[in-house]
């Protein structure tokens, strides 16, 4: 069983389970479907549901469909898949916050008989005004003291659909001075006349989540409602509606420090902008910092997983380095992913002394790191392809790959000797012409001369055409919540951040491969089958590793 890291919040279930050893810990992942999970979701996921494997609890996955005017099902679903992929099985259920408009409904009536609530007829901008600020208190509503009757007869009209958007919201009748402005009577309830994606037309009235979280989290049985930070001053608030409903076994909130990953961004109200303006391929772009931008990239679960793992649980503010995620996946295909021959800047090479009609083959590792992976057949004929990079007409100082009058390794065949360049009119390189050591197939010339240079290559008869996409960051900023003030997003949008190699040569057993299959380009990276475009590999991450080892 896979250990699992102790962090701050599993102390406090520690302390509680010695005050009650037969609590049973529930816990619930609560995303809005209004758009598609990202790698700051992932982070409340793994926490959510590790929590609850740790201590053999429950974890729910619970949509949060209190706002129809931005939900709909093709969100419901993307967030079933993303979670699915991940492997955070909801074994406590599958809940809608909108199954539970009746029961929010009825414990609004019953906070205003209690005289905790009533009906406001302020606008959105006239209840900001009325608030106050963080150095001055709030003013009380004009409306704050309808009686109860009044105030019942009014929310019924509001049910019933008397009332256009806006024109009244139901408050919770809390402390117009307190220091807290989320305790300064918040709305709980608005008008919405809004088609909902699971009840219809049911409904005009809608709970807001402060209102309707802790209802949801109740009624579910959930011990441990854990969220992010930005929820720790709507904690009281939480606590205030349990209190004054009255729930017997009340829940508990708790708060970690969101997910903030460099040069990208996890709002999504701009992560849809992007897709709806065509900036981006989709919510799947493999540039996005959504889950299935990163499935499509190549990043598996386990990968993603142990980023956050790595990461840390903390209340602290911090910004994770993207090179950390780099680091999980490069570790982890290391391991496991087949070695296949790739060349992205093609050169034509022909053997002169290699008979034209013959092909033999060489047996070339599929993974140097593990032998039981076997090794494939690689075929070798009279032309080639090698890189543009392994061949310098001019080469610099130290230089052991191929040149004029030198000699390199075919990477599992034979040695070859460069006698000369064959050029195009415009004076780029057309073919190189060169000799092979027929000797020094898998083995090392009889006359023990050493050769210090190794290369790749593929038969170009053989080799079989793809487009490779190469990504880079998102954004040029390293710190997107450092943008400057008069400045957005959008000024730092990295426009370099896909290019697109056409025309690259691949070895022949890359032909079969699956949609999402995972290989390393040998000498050039990891990358992916694309699961959108045929013919198309993704590149997921480079060779290159700088991020500092643990």
């Amino acid at each position: 069983m896979e250990e699992i890291k102790n962090h701050f919040i599993h102390d406090i279930i520690d302390e509680d389970l010695k005050a009650n050893p037969e609590l049973k810990i529930h816990t619930r992942f609560p995303p809005e479907p209004n758009g598609y999970l990202h790698i700051g979701s992932a982070k409340a996921i793994w926490i959510n549901s590790q929590t609850a494997k740790k201590y053999g609890g429950l974890f729910n996955l619970r949509y949060d469909d209190t706002n129809p005017a931005k939900e709909g099902d093709e969100f419901v679903r993307s967030i079933y898949e993303d979670l699915s992929w991940l492997g955070a099985v909801p074994t406590g259920g599958i809940y809608y916050g909108s199954d539970y408009f009746d029961k929010c409904y009825e414990f609004a009536l019953q906070l205003i008989r209690q005289g905790d609530a009533y009906v406001c007829d302020l606008s959105a901008d006239e209840m900001r005004e009325y608030r106050g600020t963080l150095t001055e208190p709030g003013r009380p509503s004009p409306y704050r003291d309808r009686s109860v009757e009044e105030n019942l007869a009014l929310f019924e009209a509001m049910k019933n659909g008397e009332y256009p958007d806006g024109a009244k919201t139901l408050r919770a009748k809390i402390d117009m001075t307190s220091p807290n402005i989320n305790l300064r009577d918040p709305a709980i309830y608005r008008i919405v006349h809004t088609e909902h994606h699971r009840q219809g037309n049911k409904w005009c009235i809608y709970p807001l989540y402060d209102y309707a979280h802790p209802i949801q989290d109740e009624l579910e049985g959930i011990t441990h409602s854990l969220c992010s930070i930005e929820f720790e001053n709507h904690r009281p608030l939480y606590d205030w509606v349990i209190r004054h409903i009255g729930f017997e076994m009340p829940p508990h909130q708790y708060e970690f420090a969101r997910l903030n990953v460099t040069h990208t961004v996890m709002s999504k109200r701009y992560l849809r902008q992007l897709v709806e303006t065509g900036l981006v391929d989709g919510w799947d772009d493999p540039r996005m910092p959504t889950i299935c931008g990163l499935r499509r990239r190549g990043y598996t679960p386990s990968s993603i997983f142990d980023f956050v793992s790595r990461a840390g649980v903390a209340k602290s503010y911090s910004v994770v380095d993207y090179e950390l995620l780099e680091h999980c996946i490069r570790e982890e295909l290391n391991a496991t992913a087949p070695r296949r021959i790739a060349v992205l800047k093609p050169i034509r090479v022909t053997v002169t002394n290699y008979p034209e009609d013959k092909t033999e083959y060489f047996n070339l590792p599929n993974n140097p790191q593990n032998p039981e992976a076997g090794t494939r057949a690689l075929p070798f004929s009279r032309t080639l392809w090698i890189d543009a990079d392994d061949f310098a007409e001019v080469p610099p100082p130290k230089f052991h790959r191929l040149k004029v009058g030198g000699e390199v390794r075919l990477m599992g065949a034979y040695i070859i000797r460069c006698n000369e360049i064959i050029k195009n009119p415009d004076g780029s390189i057309a073919e190189l012409l060169c000799t092979a050591d027929l000797e020094t197939g898998c083995q090392n010339p009889a006359d023990g001369r050493k050769v210090k240079g190794t290369i790749h290559w593929l038969s170009a008869k053989d080799a079989i055409s793809a487009d490779v996409k190469l990504f880079d960051y998102l954004f040029t900023i390293e710190n997107v919540s450092d943008i400057p003030e008069g400045k957005g997003y959008g000024d730092y949008l990295n426009t370099d951040s896909v290019s697109t190699v056409k025309g690259a040569f691949l070895e022949p057993t890359l032909r079969d491969a699956a949609p999402g299959e995972r290989f390393q380009f040998v000498r050039i990276g990891y990358f992916v089958k694309d699961t959108k475009y045929d013919s198309t590999f993704n590149r997921i991450v480079g060779l290159k590793d700088s991020f500092p080892k643990s």
